[in-house]
């Protein structure tokens, strides 16, 4: 039996088991929760275990973890949990410590180890499960130890030196053309193969004959911030073209609405086409989170002769945010401002608030957490650049009409409304109208891996 409590499947010959093994910590300094920050609506740690599970020749998946949250979303997808002890869930512990652990924890619950370990890591959003397959295959088959995806490079690369810049890869006087340079290769670090007991004796995933994997490069993004969570969301939106689509086959998506963008000017129709405006979606979300200035306020402040400031707010956000309350779906606002202004709003719309704020994505994490809300059940509404790493994290990433352009790039809905102007009534009337209609008849496929060690 294994340490979560699942029998252990049919007896197999230890050569014949291959375990895929993804560790996952709760803890993350650049990008707080993202593992479990969605990607096309579905967050980073289900949308690897779908990608394992739909490798037929991996026979079970497992992931290591000290969060609650994470286990739960493995668990949902069929895969077991293998608690990781806090001294191994630290920033400096490696992921070699991690697997180390795991199949320790796998040999004790099966009474064997797998004979090839598939190590994969949830920051990588796009794995293939046929790229999985060749990958085990080459293993299996003798033809290589360890098989590492990578893609293709030919980049100049360039380092600091006492005499200033460097080539690293190339002759600095010589500009040879692409199609005249061997192609490197860049390790993507989404997944590595590998034979369990040369592994467990060299104590790192590289070792014996080193094979690679040439893997899309639309497959090789690695989430490590913001930024690149919200170039991933642009790829699964189809953001690349037909040509190359991503999150396909076993990994099932839910269908998404066409992203809405408004007007940046005084009149809510789009300028671009002709007065006809786009469906709105409607968004099915437990709780609503928003900035303060740019967003309630017009981003604009009166200060009178003592140096006080005054804002201007709109009583039709007042009234979406009372909507919001008798729907039983919690607010929050999330601002950087110390203004006591912040504070009096919130206590008259009656929702919380947390200001003086310089991290809103730590801040974020925390509230949720302490609410036990899961970030990809909630909407935020954002205008400027300190609205990122929030915006980032969440399942509906939103923007007023005004916001910075980094702010609308990101967001997966941009309002018709300006801050300040009813953008917050806007967003409520689509949050409470999605409590009035059917739940999506889209359901998560959720396969159970049976296997040596399923």
């Amino acid at each position: 039996m294994f340490p979560d409590g699942r029998r252990t499947g049919r007896a197999m010959p230890p050569a014949a088991g291959v375990v895929a093994i993804v560790p996952a910590r709760g803890g993350s300094k650049g990008l707080p929760g993202k593992n479990l920050a969605p990607v096309a609506g579905v967050p980073l740690i289900t949308r690897t275990i779908r990608a394992a599970i739909g490798a037929s020749r991996i026979d079970a998946v497992f992931v290591s973890t000290d969060d609650d949250r994470i286990a739960d979303a493995a668990h949902a997808e069929g895969a077991g949990v293998i608690r990781r002890p806090v001294e191994l869930a630290g920033d400096t512990a490696s992921s070699e410590s991690a697997l180390l652990h795991a199949l320790d924890e796998i040999a004790a619950g099966a009474g064997t180890l797998p004979g090839i370990t598939v190590f994969l890591q949830a920051t990588s959003p796009f794995v293939d499960s046929a790229d999985l397959d060749e990958a085990v295959r080459r293993v299996v088959d003798g033809e290589d130890d360890v098989v590492f995806s990578v893609v293709p490079s030919h980049a100049f690369l360039w380092r600091e030196s006492a005499d200033g810049a460097e080539g690293v890869n190339h002759e600095s006087s010589v500009r040879h053309r692409r199609q005249e340079r061997e192609p490197e290769y860049r390790e993507t670090g989404a997944f590595y193969v590998m034979r369990t007991d040369g592994f467990r004796d060299a104590g790192h995933r590289f070792f014996g004959r080193i094979g690679m994997l040439r893997v899309p490069d639309a497959h090789a993004i690695e989430i490590d911030d913001p930024a690149d969570l919200a170039l991933a969301r642009v790829i699964a939106r189809g953001g690349l073209g037909d040509d190359d689509p991503v999150g396909t086959g076993p990994v099932v998506m839910p269908p998404q609405p066409a992203r809405h963008h408004g007007s940046t000017g005084h009149d809510s129709r789009d300028s671009n086409d002709s007065g006809r405006r786009h469906p709105k979606p409607r968004i099915d979300v437990d709780a609503v989170v928003t900035d303060f200035d740019g967003v309630h306020t017009d981003d604009t402040a009166w200060v009178d002769a003592e140096g006080r400031e005054l804002v201007r707010v709109s009583r039709s956000d007042g009234h979406g945010v009372a909507r919001l309350r008798e729907a039983g779906i919690p607010v929050l606002i999330l601002s950087a401002e110390t203004n006591p202004v912040v504070a009096a709003r919130a206590a008259k719309l009656q929702v919380e608030v947390r200001q003086g704020v310089a991290e809103k994505g730590i801040a974020l994490a925390e509230w949720a957490e302490a609410r036990g809300i899961r970030l990809d059940r909630i909407a935020y509404l954002g205008n400027d650049e300190g609205d990122l790493p929030a915006l980032a994290l969440v399942g509906w990433p939103v923007a007023v009409a005004d916001a910075v352009p980094s702010v609308r790039s990101i967001a997966r809905l941009v309002l018709d409304r300006r801050g300040g102007t009813g953008a917050v009534r806007e967003l409520a009337e689509l949050v409470v109208g999605a409590r009035t209609i059917p739940e999506s008849a889209y359901a998560d496929r959720v396969v159970q891996k049976q296997g040596a060690f399923a």
